[in-house]
């Protein structure tokens, strides 16, 4: 898996790269054919400091890409956001690929 975090208009921290590492160690528990994650962590000047705070990132896994973005006043739990946000995606296109590889049905003669 490559894993790429960035900022803009911010300086990624260990502390903060290791945060989000963790996270997605998550997302790498449900679904072992992820090929690259980016993560981009964006500090917005805006007057309302409630949506100040966005985490967005692109998954790349075998069959699709996703995405999901996040904003919220701390960037800690516009990751956590974000996090549950690509589970969700990434539990759905796992089932979809389980539901569409089954036995076809036995004929009664």
């Amino acid at each position: 898996m490559n894993l790429t975090i960035s900022g803009h208009h911010l300086e990624v921290t260990p502390a903060l790269r290791s945060y989000v590492t963790t996270k997605l160690d998550r997302i790498m528990r449900h679904f072992d054919k992820v090929v690259d994650v980016k993560v981009l962590l964006t500090i917005e000047n805006q007057k309302e400091k409630e949506r100040r705070q966005r985490a967005e990132c692109n998954i790349r896994v075998k069959g699709s890409d996703m995405f999901a973005q996040s904003a919220h006043a701390d960037l800690y739990a516009a990751v956590d956001e974000l996090v549950d946000k690509l589970d969700r995606q990434v539990v759905r296109h796992k089932g979809r690929l389980q539901n569409h590889h089954h036995e076809a049905p036995k004929r009664l003669m």
